[in-house]
C-alpha cells in the first residue's frame, strides 16, 4: 500500500475521478482519494485498508468496488451516500490517496497486515502516476480535531471516557464498521 498527498485544483471532479480510475486500471490497482481534512492520519487509512481487503478475503464487502469499500471503512459508515462526504471534492482540495493492490492479499499470511507489507511494483508507479496530478505536500496530521469530532460523532463524554486520542477513537469507528454488519 502507498499513501500519496497532495492538493489538488479541482475544476471538473468527474475528470478528476476518472484520471484516478485510469490510473489505477493501467497499474491493476486500486487508488481511492480522500479529502484530507477528515483523515486523522496514516494508520486509520492503513485500517480502513486492513479491514477491505479482510472483507475481500472473506466475500464480505458491502460495497462491489474496493474503493468505495475502502471509503465506507474510512469513514467508517455503511452508507455510501455519508461515506463520500469523506471525498474529494472541486476546487483547492487536500488530499490524502491510497494506492493499493488488492490481490497482492493473496500472498499474504495474514490479510490483515497488508497495509504494512512492502509496496507492490503496481502500487510505487501508480503512487508515483497519482502523485503528478498532485502539488505533492504532506496533508495528513493537519487536520483540527474539531473537524475529526465532527466527521465522526465524537462527543466530550467519549473524550472523557477514554486516555485513548482522537486518532484512536477514528480507528475505533472504522474497526466497529465491521461490528456494526
Amino acid at each position: 500500500m502507498e499513501i500519496v498527498e497532495g492538493t489538488a485544483e479541482i475544476d471538473d471532479l468527474d475528470g478528476f475521478l476518472d484520471r484516478l480510475t485510469e490510473i489505477g486500471e493501467r497499474h491493476g490497482v486500486t487508488v481511492q482519494a480522500f479529502d484530507a481534512r477528515y483523515v486523522a492520519d496514516a494508520p486509520h487509512l492503513r485500517r480502513a485498508v486492513d479491514h477491505t481487503v479482510r472483507a475481500l478475503d472473506r466475500n464480505a464487502t458491502i460495497a462491489d468496488d474496493p474503493g468505495v469499500e475502502i471509503l465506507l471503512y474510512a469513514a467508517g459508515r455503511r452508507q455510501i451516500n455519508q461515506a463520500l462526504e469523506m471525498g474529494v471534492s472541486a476546487g483547492e482540495c487536500p488530499v490524502a490517496a491510497v494506492v493499493v493492490d488488492t490481490d497482492a492479499h493473496d500472498d499474504c499470511d495474514d490479510p490483515v497486515g497488508t497495509s504494512e507489507r512492502p509496496a507492490t511494483t503496481a502500487e510505487t508507479e501508480a503512487a508515483a502516476a497519482l502523485a503528478e496530478t498532485l502539488d505533492a505536500h504532506s496533508t495528513l496530521n493537519e487536520t483540527t480535531n474539531d473537524q475529526l469530532r465532527s466527521f465522526f460523532d465524537i462527543t466530550d463524554r467519549e473524550l472523557d471516557a477514554t486516555d485513548g486520542t482522537i486518532s484512536d477513537l477514528v480507528r475505533e469507528r472504522v474497526t466497529l464498521l465491521v461490528v456494526e454488519r
